[in-house]
């Protein structure tokens, strides 16, 4: 034992020495990562620990590549120290470029999320800083991968004439499929021309109605009052003809129809929904002054719109601050007008249908 251990005595302390080091850059890494962790949390109790929890996962992957590769050195001859030496050396770059790019990620992206919340704390549209927040994390990775192919001869030229911003753009438009840049584009325009900001109410379709949540590089995200999240494309909703209920003016009026019998008197129905319309505490006087002093110009108005087969159809306009009060106030004026129609002897009609019966039990006479 003694023997091999005098004859192996320099091979040994190398592998001891490489597995020690392992060790003990692992305990290290996960040391630091722990007080980094604590730290952060003391800092930005609202974060998450992922982009550390990642970067640890990283180096103690890469102490393990580089503690296999140097072992390796003892099962070779010399003459392939140069292969190991240079593979030993590329490992090394990636690991120390990918722990780069995690923390210069991470970094752009806590800067937005903070100058975000700044946003929003003095009220101030934070749409564009969403947005450039995924174009700015996309950057650092596109930037991190183009130095990764540094690192192989085959692919340096790609990499050095994309980084030299020539060829930027054939790259994308190569690798990227037709789709994905239109919602790229599409995203743009939307950030540019503003149609919608996050934040805002709109309507797309009658079944897509909601609030805008996000807007990111290939989709837009609504969340409906069901609050379900509908995911739409930014080619698709740049197409769109929609509806935004928080552009320019906030006020909105709200159509309340109802139909009214034949027999029903037409001059008490309006007076009716004029009167409950106007007695509602989310009404909006959208009169001008000179209107206001004008009796015959009342706050709410009334006319019948539509003569259908069993039914006249009456329509109250009723101008309301917001889009979500002219939705309550819909609701709420229904209701009451349904109980003053009960009250007052307005018939609000219902399918009639006439059952007739045949009797064929009688034969007919031959």
């Amino acid at each position: 034992m003694i023997e091999l251990f005098e004859t192996y005595r320099r091979q040994i302390i190398y592998a001891v020495t490489v597995v020690i080091s392992v060790i003990v850059l692992h305990f290290v890494t996960n040391f630091i990562h722990k007080w980094l962790v604590k730290k952060e949390q003391e800092k930005f109790p609202e974060e998450r620990a992922t982009p550390l929890n990642l970067v640890k996962q990283v180096l103690n992957a890469l102490w393990l590549v580089l503690g296999l590769i140097a072992l390796s050195f003892l099962f070779v001859e010399e003459e392939k120290y140069a292969v190991l030496t240079k593979n030993f050396n590329i490992v090394l770059y990636l690991g120390f470029l990918a722990v780069i790019t995690i923390v210069a990620a991470s970094s752009t992206n806590l800067w937005f999320r903070k100058s975000i919340r700044k946003k929003i704390a003095n009220q101030n549209d934070p749409t564009s800083f969403k947005f450039l927040r995924y174009i700015a994390v996309f950057g650092v990775y596109f930037v991190g991968i183009l130095f990764g192919l540094l690192a192989y001869p085959s692919l340096k030229g790609v990499a050095q004439t994309a980084l030299g911003g020539a060829g930027v753009i054939a790259l994308i438009a190569g690798v990227a499929s037709q789709e994905a840049l239109a919602n790229l584009v599409g995203g743009v325009f939307i950030i540019s021309f503003k149609p919608f900001k996050i934040g805002d109410t709109i309507k797309i379709t009658d079944s897509m109605v909601g609030i805008v949540i996000d807007i990111t590089l290939r989709h837009t995200i609504i969340r409906n009052f069901e609050n379900k999240m509908i995911v739409i494309p930014n080619s698709i909703i740049n197409k769109e003809k929609l509806v935004n209920y928080d552009l320019g003016e906030l006020k909105c009026c709200e159509h309340v129809e109802i139909g009214i019998s034949y027999d029903s008197n037409i001059v008490l129905a309006k007076k009716i929904m004029q009167e409950e319309c106007e007695a509602h505490p989310l009404i909006l006087d959208n009169r001008t002054e000179w209107e206001k002093n004008d009796d015959a110009k009342p706050m709410v108005k009334t006319a019948v719109i539509r003569m259908n087969d069993s039914s006249i159809t009456v329509r109250a306009w009723a101008w309301s601050k917001s889009f979500g009060d002219s939705f309550q106030l819909k609701c709420d004026v229904l209701e009451s007008i349904k109980n003053r129609f009960d009250s007052e002897g307005i018939e609000i009609p219902f399918p009639y249908r006439t059952v007739v019966i045949k009797d064929t039990s009688k034969k007919q006479p031959s």
